[in-house]
C-alpha cells in the first residue's frame, strides 16, 4: 500500500490510526482491537468486512 495514502485512512469507528500488517494484508485499529482485510489492493473499512483481534494476538 502507498505510505500516503495510509496516511489518510483512518478507523471508521473511533477516527483513530490504523496499522498495516504488510505480511496479512490487513489494517489494525488498536483501539477497538478490529482488523479490515485489504481485498485487491483496496481496504474494507466497513465494520460488518472487519474482524475482532483475539487477545492473544498482539499489534506491533
Amino acid at each position: 500500500m502507498d505510505a500516503k495514502f495510509l496516511e489518510i485512512l483512518v478507523c471508521p469507528l473511533c477516527k483513530g490510526p490504523l496499522v498495516f500488517d504488510k505480511s496479512k494484508e490487513e489494517l489494525i485499529c488498536k483501539g477497538d482491537r478490529l482488523v479490515f482485510p485489504i481485498k485487491d489492493g483496496i481496504p474494507m473499512m466497513l465494520e460488518s468486512e472487519a474482524r475482532e483481534l483475539p487477545p492473544e494476538e498482539e499489534v506491533k
